[in-house]
């Protein structure tokens, strides 16, 4: 088809859709124009989100994936892509309704998917008491079981491999830390966002405000049999992050939270308080390592690597069992927020920033596949303890130049790795996608500006991280 005709049929599109926008749901799948793959909206629901990058969302068996919406936390059916409301948001207690900051204290919270069962773990806090309670719900049957009760001012943000234990912080003493430091941030009301994955507007000042207040923390962890707490370590550093291990029902992944310039960030402890280790400790002024995640395998933890901070830009992984490092390089307007890996490691992905982000990139609003490559050792020097270096080729999946960055799209790839999922508000209130790894026929009809299709069924929309009071150029970290 010539050039001028596919583009009439283009612009005919949209300009149809932009007539029906305001009456019908956004559409269910289109072939990016910009990148030649298929997209895939996975949910209904506005204000809906899959997990945070790092949290395991899916069952043991591969089935199901969860995500949250505003009523409650649902199971989605990977083969068939049916979703199912599992666990509802209790009504909310009257002195709660008109209060947004009151409603998030009574809403189930995910925690992450069970690695051995099919159950979802979340928490939800108690009217009476005020504390936090953890459950599990069986994603087959729907049917729950409160599982514990967690000391006052805590929570938990994962559960080990074997289902056992759970991990978390509190402050040691009362505090108003969350209003103070916007821990919970919320999003504008009217998109629905969910809370963890939304970046606060004053999210550098938060970090380094809180950073300085020294509050006296505990990492803990319960047992959900029992409901014993153990204590790992009081700090008065800013403890986040948490996340065991999906093979090691005995290890802790856990982080120093702050501006990363100032931390020694990556760190692992055992469960019973033993072998508080830090991963990455760096050997360069303003150097920076974070956002860090497990392999799937379990026995690489991958993470951001900047040398100076936002300057040269790598993806780092340390083998716990060899300790062994490796490098991959990418570009400036290739680096992202967040990225993942496969099983294999043989693909990477990343949810792309705009220039507000750290790596202030020029054109880095995509969501991208990353193709690993070695860097060949031609003749040169090589010891035990040197970095292995590589480079990541990058593709183009999704434009994302209609998505308002400050919420994080949090990319994944589906266990088959066929798909990348990730979180977007380009129409406006949140919803689940995917896009396909593969490039879609040639022959597909449906290709579309994923961009112009943001503007129609989003058309006042914050496409970048630019407000009012903040220009695109200004960093949040």
């Amino acid at each position: 088809m010539p050039f001028k005709l596919i583009h009439s049929f283009v612009v005919a599109a949209v300009c149809s859709l932009s007539a029906t926008a305001q009456t019908s749901a956004p559409p269910r799948t289109w072939v990016d124009r910009d990148t030649g793959h298929r997209i895939w909206r996975l949910t209904d629901e506005p204000g809906s989100s899959a997990f945070y990058f790092n949290v395991n969302g899916y069952s043991p068996d591969d089935r199901f994936m969860i995500y949250t919406a505003p009523d409650g936390i649902h199971t989605l059916e990977l083969e068939t892509r049916k979703t199912r409301l599992l666990a509802p948001n209790p009504a909310l207690p009257s002195d709660a309704a008109k209060d947004p900051a009151l409603r998030g204290r009574y809403t189930n919270h995910a925690v992450v998917v069970g690695h051995k069962t099919d159950s979802i773990f979340f928490t939800r806090t108690d009217p009476a008491s005020g504390r936090s309670v953890v459950y599990k719900a069986d994603m087959i049957s729907g049917a729950v079981t409160t599982l514990a009760t967690l000391p006052e001012r805590a929570s938990i943000a994962t559960i080990n491999a074997d289902e056992t234990l759970g991990a978390g912080v509190y402050d040691e003493h009362p505090t108003d830390t969350q209003k103070e430091y916007g821990r919970n941030s919320t999003a504008p009301a009217k998109t629905g966002e969910p809370q963890p994955l939304f970046q606060p507007e004053d999210k550098g000042a938060m970090m380094e405000r809180r950073l300085a207040s020294r509050i006296p923390v505990v990492l803990f962890t319960v047992d959900l049999a029992s409901g014993k707490v153990h204590e790992l370590l009081h700090s008065t550093d800013w403890i986040g992050h948490m996340l065991f291990s999906p093979i090691d029902p005995s290890l802790l992944m856990y982080c120093h939270e702050g501006p990363w310039q100032k931390v020694d960030r990556i760190w692992t402890i055992r469960a019973d308080g033993t072998h508080n280790e830090l991963i990455h400790k760096r050997t360069m002024l303003m150097e920076i390592a974070g956002h860090e995640f497990w392999g799937i395998d379990g026995e690489t933890i991958w993470y951001d690597w900047q040398l100076p901070k936002g300057e040269d830009f790598f993806l780092a992984g340390y083998n716990l069992a060899t300790h062994k490092r490796v490098a991959y390089h990418m570009q400036r307007d290739e680096w992202s927020i967040h990225f993942n890996v496969n099983k294999g490691a043989t693909l990477f992905t990343g949810d792309g920033g705009d220039p507000g982000q750290v790596a202030r990139a020029g054109n880095g609003e995509w969501i991208e596949l990353f193709h690993p490559e070695w860097t060949r050792n031609n003749g040169g020097l090589d010891e035990p303890q040197f970095i292995t270096p590589g480079v990541l080729h990058a593709e183009r999946l999704v434009n994302m130049k209609h998505h308002n960055y400050r919420l994080e799209p949090n990319v994944r790839f589906s266990p088959d790795a066929k798909l990348v999922l990730f979180t977007s508000n380009m129409f406006g209130p949140s919803y689940v996608f995917a896009v396909e790894v593969e490039k879609a026929p040639a022959s597909a009809t449906d290709v579309l500006s994923t961009p112009d299709l943001g503007r129609t069924y989003g058309p006042d929309p914050l496409p970048t991280n630019c407000t009012k009071d903040r220009p695109c150029n200004a960093p949040t970290r």
